[in-house]
């Protein structure tokens, strides 16, 4: 049976990369079954991800060949075997809608996750996790032992060799080596008012300014706090008519499917860094 890879790869723009990409492939026996690619004229750049199934090199052949090939091109590039999940770590504080979303898509065969872990600052999901028969870390946070925990939570993330970290409602600001450590594999959810309405209680603000659109960002974890690349938002329409209560849980399910979008779309490698922003080939 053929194995089935996905290779994504960035390099500045050229002629005849496509060609040359599948031209790679095709003498090492590749069968191309998806291929998107992006040229970015604002930097220059390219952008490709190709899924295809080889049974005459092994991943590791692959991967030698590859940097051989890469090499004049400039490319950066990942090749990743679509039947090993992506190993996740989930870290939630007190509000566990995406995280009880996350882990029944994951359980319905709907995400290609491994889920090795989930940290909290709370107590409150540890039945939650055990139902899903996954290891619940409990870690508090104070001012006064932040760091402290911030090195046991990336001592847990780093043992379950993580690939993606979902901060799926984590309400605590990752300090700038963190999120340096964490850097491309790390996802946050967020509602969209900022920045109108930072701080606690950010519906009953909006309710108080009668707002017109709840929405939700999933972005990649940077230093400059819910400022990273953007890989999916959404929204859904209100009115005069809703409660606090109602945007809030508009807020909750729009947060859900925001996060679930991103998570999927990652796993998929379908998501390219290119700067501030990102590719998300769809």
């Amino acid at each position: 049976m053929n194995h089935v890879y996905i290779l994504t790869l960035s390099c500045p723009d050229r002629l005849g990369l496509v060609h040359a990409v599948s031209g790679f492939l095709l003498e090492r026996g590749g069968n191309i079954e998806e291929a998107a690619q992006y040229n970015d004229h604002g930097t220059g750049l390219f952008f490709m991800r190709v899924q295809f199934a080889c049974d005459r090199l092994t991943h590791a052949e692959l991967c030698q060949q590859l940097r051989s090939f890469a090499e004049p091109f400039k490319m950066q590039w990942h090749l990743h075997a679509t039947a090993q999940p992506v190993r996740t770590v989930m870290l939630v504080s007190k509000e566990g809608h995406c995280l009880n979303d996350l882990l029944f898509r994951w359980k319905s065969g709907l995400l290609p996750l491994d889920i090795r872990a989930i940290i909290s600052n709370h107590r409150d999901f540890y039945q939650l996790a055990a139902s899903y028969n996954v290891p619940f870390h409990h870690i508090p946070v104070t001012p006064a032992t932040k760091a402290q925990a911030e090195a046991r939570a990336y001592e847990i993330i780093e043992s379950e060799g993580a690939e993606l970290v979902v901060l799926a409602r984590y309400m605590q600001i990752l300090s700038d080596e963190l999120c340096t450590k964490l850097a491309g594999r790390a996802i946050n959810i967020h509602h969209s008012f900022l920045p109108s309405f930072k701080g606690a209680k950010p519906y009953y603000q909006a309710h108080d300014r009668g707002v017109k659109l709840i929405g939700a960002t999933a972005h990649y974890v940077t230093a400059h706090l819910d400022e990273g690349p953007i890989i999916e938002q959404d929204v859904a329409r209100a009115d005069h008519s809703k409660t606090v209560e109602d945007l809030t849980a508009m807020g909750r399910d729009t947060e859900s499917q925001v996060l679930a979008r991103a998570v999927k779309w990652h796993s998929e490698r379908r998501v390219l860094l290119n700067g501030h922003k990102t590719v998300v080939f769809k």
